[in-house]
């Protein structure tokens, strides 16, 4: 009796001592992305702008520019680290995310239809992107879950897969055809959002953000008990008493919400679901209790870090955090692949 206590109070100092490094490590990188762009400020500039010090022109650069991508990038990569832990532990397969799954692509082609069909001013596209990315995202799920779901089988983890994968392949042939339709100046600016480019990069894309990130990753997190329980399979998780298809339907919403609520302020940014799930699981293991406030720790380190980078290698030249992230993330995911094979 005293040796799972003495387990679980280990894995406790543990978790307590990781959350603090990535805590560390995020606020040395939003002191370094505070002082990087393209107009310099020394860090003894940036510490006097922040506590209300500086001149006009470096406040501006500061709380008008930097600091609200900064956080943005923190929320982001959270939420989008949270969906995919949640989508892992659904579907039981270590390369479930919502990028793969399709529901990124579902968010990104809901925009470029309104762009396509319904011509506006550019200033009213953006207005409208975060709704029509969220109902994209919701309706993609919806799709895959549907037609993964068999009566009296429930939703199988490979066939969820698999179904995703094979929306996610349609989808992006449909953006394709419909990117053709656009003039050029559309097209730059779908093509940029699509990339990964964290465009909303002001305090009302925020304070949209912000209720999604801290409504949902509690909730989840208090369900993280389900989440080990559908890890034991469908049969031993029914007979402890758990109605796995309405849990499912649960958990797959919020991941939905935090996914597509992530895309409309962030584009099409993918693998962040997919890396810092297995960090955090390589880390801390797999009890989801401990791997998903890891995760959306591990999530936001590695965008802001991304995104600090885009912004600084190539100056003035910007590149999109979706590309920096794909970068990072191709290679590791072709390591999942080989070594899911093995």
């Amino acid at each position: 009796m005293m040796m799972p206590e003495f387990v679980t109070r280990k894995k406790t100092v543990r978790f307590i001592a990781i959350m603090v490094i990535f805590a560390a490590l995020i606020v040395l990188a939003l002191i370094i992305s505070m002082n990087t762009g393209f107009i310099r400020l020394s860090p003894l500039e940036v510490m006097q702008t922040f506590f209300g010090g500086g001149t006009a022109k470096q406040q501006l650069i500061l709380f008008e520019f930097r600091l609200p991508r900064i956080v943005l990038s923190l929320l982001i990569g959270a939420g989008l680290a949270t969906a995919g832990a949640i989508l892992q532990g659904i579907s039981r397969n270590a390369l479930a995310d919502p990028g793969i799954l399709g529901i990124n692509a579902g968010a990104g082609l809901m925009v470029i239809v309104y762009i396509s069909f319904f011509p506006a001013k550019e200033s009213a596209s953006v207005a409208l992107m975060p709704f029509l990315a969220l109902v994209g995202a919701a309706a993609t799920a919806t799709i895959i879950f549907l037609l993964a779901y068999k009566k009296g089988q429930g939703t199988s983890p490979v066939r969820l897969i698999l179904v995703g994968i094979a929306i996610a392949a349609a989808i992006s042939a449909a953006t394709v055809v419909l990117s053709l339709r656009l003039n050029p100046q559309n097209y730059q600016f779908v093509a940029i959002w699509l990339a990964g480019s964290i465009w909303g990069s002001n305090w009302t894309f925020v304070l949209s953000l912000l209720p999604w990130i801290v409504v949902l990753i509690p909730l989840t997190i208090m369900k993280a008990r389900v989440l080990n329980i559908l890890n034991l399979g469908d049969q031993l998780a029914t007979g402890l008493g758990t109605s796995i298809a309405r849990e499912q339907i649960w958990l797959i919403a919020a991941a939905v919400g935090l996914a597509g609520s992530c895309v409309a302020a962030g584009g099409g940014i993918g693998f962040v679901g997919l890396i810092a799930p297995h960090i955090a699981r390589r880390l801390i293991g797999p009890a989801h209790q401990f791997l998903l406030p890891i995760s959306a720790l591990a999530g936001a380190s590695l965008l802001l870090v991304a995104d600090t980078l885009g912004r600084t290698i190539m100056q003035p030249t910007e590149i999109p955090t979706g590309i920096v992230v794909a970068v990072i993330g191709a290679p590791y995911f072709l390591y999942l692949l080989a070594k899911s094979k093995a």
